[in-house]
Parts: C-alpha cells; sequence; structure tokens
C-alpha cells in the first residue's frame, strides 16, 4: 500500500511526512532506514530538499502475522483502500491468545486479506468483548490506525436491559477500576478511573429496556458495568447480571449479553468522507 502526494511548496522532506501525510514520527524513523520513501520514484533520506512538483511516495508494509490465516465467516460492511469494517458475531474473540490462536477475528480478517491478495494488517479502532456483536473498525496499515485515533470516531451501542432507566435521557458518570487479582472484572469505586456514558431509552417492553448507549470513555467493560450499577443490567450477562436478570434472559433464550454495537460514525482519515457505519446485527435488538 502506498501514499503519494504532489509536492506544492519546497521543504525537507521529513515536513512532508509529518506535515501533509500526517505520519508519526515513529512511523517515519522506522520507515527511513528502508527504501520505502522515494521522491520522483528514487529513495531518499528524510533531509532531502524537495520541491513543489516532486512526487512523494512512502510503501507501507506490514509485518506477517504470527497467527494463521483463515478462511472462515466475516460479514464485511465498508471496506476502501484504508478502511475495513466487519461485523462481529457473538461468542468470536477479537485477538488470539495463548490459549486460542484460531478461530477469531483477526485470523478471519488475516485470511480475506491474503484470499484479495491486500498486504494489510489487523489494526483494530473498536475492541469488542467475545459476546458482544457488532461493528467492528478496523485500519489496514499502523498509519491509518494513528490517524483514526486522532479522530472524533463516534460509537453507539444497543442494548436490552432488565428494567430501564426512569429518565428517557441522561448521563451516567462513575468511576470504572479493576476489581482485586485474581478477577479479570470490573467495577464502579471512587479510585477507579474517569468513566461516563450517555444513554437513551428507545423503548420499554414488559421490564424491558430498549437502549441506546453512547461511551463516551472506553473503559473495559464500561457499558455493562455501568448499566449494572445504575440497577438495569444487561440481559444475557452473566458476569454484571443479577440473579433476577439472569433468570429472565434464561426464559428468553439469551445465551450470550445483549449488547450490540450498532454504528461507528466517523470523517475518513484520508478522504474527508463523512461514514456512518451501521451494523446488519443491531436489528436483534433494536
Amino acid at each position: 500500500m502506498e501514499l503519494k502526494i504532489t509536492a506544492r511548496r519546497e521543504g525537507r522532506l521529513s515536513s512532508f511526512l509529518l506535515g501533509e501525510l500526517r505520519m508519526s514520527a515513529g512511523l517515519m524513523n522506522r520507515l527511513k532506514w528502508g527504501d520505502g520513501i522515494r521522491v520522483n520514484g528514487s529513495c531518499q533520506r528524510t533531509n532531502y530538499p524537495v520541491k513543489p512538483g516532486d512526487v512523494i511516495t512512502v510503501a507501507l508494509e506490514e509485518e506477517t502475522p504470527e497467527y494463521p490465516a483463515e478462511d472462515g465467516p466475516l460479514a464485511v460492511l465498508y471496506e476502501d483502500d484504508w478502511l475495513l469494517a466487519v461485523d462481529k458475531p457473538a461468542g468470536m474473540l477479537i485477538h488470539p491468545s495463548r490459549a486460542k490462536n484460531e478461530g477469531t477475528l483477526a485470523n478471519f480478517v488475516a485470511g480475506y486479506y491474503q484470499k484479495t491478495g491486500q498486504s494489510c494488517a489487523f489494526h483494530p479502532m473498536t475492541r469488542l468483548d467475545r459476546d458482544t456483536f457488532g461493528v467492528v473498525l478496523l485500519a489496514k496499515n499502523a498509519h491509518i490506525h494513528t490517524l483514526l485515533q486522532q479522530s472524533d470516531c463516534r460509537k453507539t451501542y444497543c442494548a436490552l436491559t432488565f428494567g430501564s432507566p426512569a429518565n428517557d435521557a441522561g448521563t451516567i458518570d462513575a468511576p470504572i477500576a479493576r476489581k482485586p487479582l485474581p478477577s479479570l472484572l470490573r467495577e464502579v469505586r471512587d479510585d477507579g478511573k474517569p468513566s461516563v456514558t450517555e444513554y437513551r431509552v428507545l423503548a420499554r417492553r414488559e421490564g424491558i429496556g430498549v437502549l441506546e448507549l453512547r461511551p463516551i470513555t472506553g473503559r473495559t467493560h464500561q457499558l455493562r458495568v455501568h448499566c449494572a450499577y445504575m440497577g438495569f443490567p444487561i440481559l444475557g450477562d452473566p458476569q454484571y447480571g443479577t440473579e433476577a436478570s439472569m433468570a429472565l434472559s434464561r426464559e428468553l433464550g439469551y445465551p450470550h449479553q445483549m449488547l450490540c454495537a450498532g454504528a461507528v460514525e466517523l470523517t475518513h482519515p484520508v478522504t474527508g468522507q463523512h461514514l456512518v457505519i451501521q451494523s446488519g446485527l443491531r436489528g436483534r435488538i433494536c
């Protein structure tokens, strides 16, 4: 994959990489020792004096992942030269681990890139718990991932909850901390990190709330912890649910938490286009 621009001013090559191409200093330093940075087709160092009309190209190569590429189910919601958005089903891990090196979203995305002849890597902008389903936005290389992290990416979730808030809309502002080891769970605690969630009630159905949730911060398990803390745990959530919420979940046949990453809204980091990418699975909730 290449980045390409035609210079409209004079300056050191490094100033174009950091400025017009918005490349991070770390990536530029990694690339400058290879032959991936060229001016008018010739390899150049970052102190090269660029003139108006010179064509600057940067080859963005990604390392082959240690985990295997697999041909598996992958629902593509959006794709261009820079981004890939897919619908992750419940029950699928995002990343391989020591315990599970196959059958994850990363394996299937690597297989998809291999099958379609793309030299890309797995850089998730959104990370979902194993049993949360919906949109996962991916950058195809480290440079685009850095640009995405600098942009305003709005994530909206849908959830079915046991009960619902008294107000039709509001904000949950409650700090979240990790429970004492060996637990991997989180809890609301005064010494936790600032955590903010906006909510809106879409419907109330006989003791069940249909909620739209927007995380302002991005803490681990944030939406699940906040909903449980406020007294309306997400249905199907065995870790943060109550006995009553899990009993209703079993009655309704919910084998996992009913939480969907329903939409991602962003400004494209390269084209500037406004994108709204919606999950095809959100109809299961709202």
